[in-house]
């Protein structure tokens, strides 16, 4: 187990969990520990599902996502905290201030683990403090504590500073950075100034408390049951796992970039294009080749896919990390900028401030292109040129947004509220669905994105189900990653019809279980190599359970329709699950040139993922026989 450093650890529970979460109201500086039973844990397994568990039980409808009235829900897994590759990932969730509906995202890293050796599964913060605090939960004890030196902070600095104060370098700091506490409406929070929750301006609902920080440190470590039956399942993962034919590894999550070129749906100047002439320059390949110092890691994981690059001088350091798949895409194919040295740049930069580097990017591709077209003039940039690929008014645009200076105040809204003030037109660029920005996935290529960006509760998200070239890759044999749910016949990328939806409807069902549980996509199939089997059987071995595959999957079902129940009372209906025009529209380039989605087509496949969920045609709202099904029936009309 990669503890290193931890002081004297301790025993913890037999059974992977500790039936604790925290809770903490900011307004009182008071704390109070829940139990939570069993049953809870076994019907949600921890990370988005057990935290959405939370929202939908203690959180009114209709509150202000930036108000006191919120509540930020950080939650971890039976098995989070063990020794199992990939297991190290937590959920955070609260009303989303990007899209005024669910907000939830994922972080790997090593701050699940320290919250869960604190002695606590997760904790509820609710309330906003007077004055700027952090938490610091340490073996059990908590305390509310002052942040005033650390507001207005870059991530560096407060990580720094906070060791410093606590005088222990291992402490694991989860923040939420200078755009948070501006209120970007897609701030992110970070842990360790490198792992990312992302998406849902999560980021902004910390600032709005005025919690600067989450700070965890804790020596007690997670039993199995049985610990014989869970170390089987890990000898099995080394025996099956190698790292050098690893792409990921090899080259991080840029590695793609290339066959994303060659299939020509590489998003490019905001989703006009599918190829980008200066693709190669920017690949994962080429930032191994030259500014990649090390390869990190997260807790216990051998896959090891973290980039730490430098570049000293654009002042980019390797304690700063370096740049994921949606990073090098957003700030450049997306923007016009193809210098892989001044990419890294931005990407310190998000992660500084601690923004969504996503949203980011496209907010400003949304900008460049409506300048491009006229509809933003330099005297509403404030005298900046917008042209594609003029790298220093992306940096100057990345300040601004973070400190919602100039220009940048009205980006950081993100664009569907930017375009609704501008109006002249500007709204038809706009590429969201719930107003959270797309991800550098193009869904007319790979059309299963059609409707995991329209149907996911987050808003656009491609991390709901595995794309679709995994899908052409089930077979009727052993080798086919999801043939155990019955997936064993491939189906084309292009397709969108009855098959394409049954496939995406499964395979949504496994990923959302990996959030329940804490499971690394790069780690679980079809992307990684351990098998779904294997899985439960280890969490059987950390809980004591007798969990099947079935069981594991409900979890999921139970997590999406229960983020539709939050959407559905917040006044979401079957009209928000919807593209933007533009996926109507031909590509401009590449070997994709002029394709398509046909609204049609995206409709009826709508309206069959709602059969297949068990959700009525015409609102989406879940049935009463599919609540039933899943033991929702509590959260009708909370």
């Amino acid at each position: 187990m990669t503890s290193a450093g931890r002081r004297q650890a301790a025993d913890g529970p037999a059974k992977g969990y500790h039936g604790k979460v925290l809770r903490v109201d900011l307004t009182t500086g008071r704390h109070e520990v829940e139990e939570v039973p069993e049953g809870v844990y076994r019907r949600y397994l921890g990370g988005g599902a057990l935290a959405t568990y939370f929202l939908l039980r203690d959180l009114p409808s209709g509150v202000d996502p930036l108000g006191r009235a919120n509540t930020l829900v950080v939650m971890t897994s039976v098995i989070n905290g063990t020794s199992l590759s990939g297991a190290n990932r937590y959920s955070a969730a609260a009303k989303s201030p990007l899209s005024d509906g669910f907000g939830e995202a994922e972080a790997g890293g090593y701050w699940g683990p320290e919250l869960k050796a604190s002695g606590y599964d997760g904790v509820i913060v609710t309330g906003k403090a007077s004055k700027p605090v952090y938490l610091w939960i340490h073996d059990g004890e908590v305390e509310v504590r002052d942040a005033s030196p650390y507001w207005g902070k870059l991530a560096s600095e407060v990580q720094e500073g906070l060791e410093r104060e606590l005088a222990d370098r291992r402490v694991r700091v989860l923040q939420c950075g200078i755009a948070g506490e501006r209120l970007v409406r897609y701030a992110a929070m970070v842990n360790q100034c490198r792992h990312f929750h992302g998406r849902a301006g999560l980021g902004a609902v910390m600032g709005s408390k005025n919690l600067k920080a989450i700070v965890v440190r804790g020596r007690i470590v997670p039993r199995p049951v049985e610990r014989e039956a869970a170390r089987e399942v890990l000898e099995w993962f080394r025996e099956h796992f190698d790292p050098q034919g690893d792409p990921r590894h090899l080259n991080g999550t840029a590695q793609g970039i290339p066959s994303l070129q060659a299939d020509g749906i590489l998003p490019t100047r905001n989703f006009q294009d599918g190829n980008f002439e200066h693709f190669r320059a920017i690949s994962g390949q080429v930032m191994s080749q030259t500014i990649l110092v090390n390869r990190g890691t997260c807790f216990a994981c051998a896959v090891a896919c973290k980039r730490e690059v430098s570049v000293p001088e654009y002042g980019v350091e390797a304690k700063h990390g370096g740049m994921e798949y949606e990073t090098v895409a957003a700030t450049g194919s997306l923007t016009g900028v193809g210098d892989l040295k001044r990419i890294a740049r931005y990407s310190t930069l998000v992660n500084e401030y601690v923004l969504d580097s996503i949203s980011t990017g496209m907010s400003i591709a949304w900008a460049q292109e409506c300048y491009e077209r006229g509809l933003i003039l330099k005297e509403d940039t404030g005298g900046l040129d917008l042209s594609w690929g003029n790298a220093d008014a992306v940096e100057t645009l990345i300040h601004q947004i973070a400190r919602r200076e100039g220009f940048g105040d009205l980006l950081a809204e993100g664009t569907a509220r930017a375009a609704q003030r501008i109006g002249r037109g500007t709204e038809q660029f706009v590429l969201t669905c719930k107003c959270q920005e797309f991800p550098m996935h193009e869904p007319r290529g790979k059309r299963s994105l059609a409707l995991a960006y329209a149907l996911s509760p987050t808003g656009a998200d491609h991390m709901e189900a595995p794309h679709d070239p995994a899908f052409e890759g089930f077979d009727v044999h052993d080798t086919s990653p999801l043939g155990t749910l019955g997936l064993i016949e491939p189906v084309d990328r292009m397709d969108l019809g009855p098959r394409k939806v049954r496939a995406f409807f499964y395979a949504q069902q496994v990923w959302s279980a990996y959030n329940a549980i804490g499971m690394c996509d790069f780690v679980g199939v079809p992307i990684g190599v351990l098998a779904l089997q294997k899985l439960v059987e280890y969490v059987n071995a950390v809980t004591g359970w007798q969990m099947s595959l079935h069981e594991f999957l409900k979890v999921g079902e139970r997590a999406n329709t229960m983020a539709r129940l939050f959407n559905d009372r917040e006044g979401f209906t079957a009209a928000d699950d919807s593209l933007p025009p533009r996926m109507f529209e031909g590509l401009g380039n590449g070997p994709l040139e002029g394709e398509r989605i046909d609204p049609d087509e995206f409709e009826r496949a709508k309206r069959l993922y709602y059969e297949m969920a068990g959700w009525e045609a015409a609102t989406g709202f879940p049935t009463a026989g599919k609540l039933a099904e899943l033991e929702l029936d509590w959260a009708v009309g909370r």
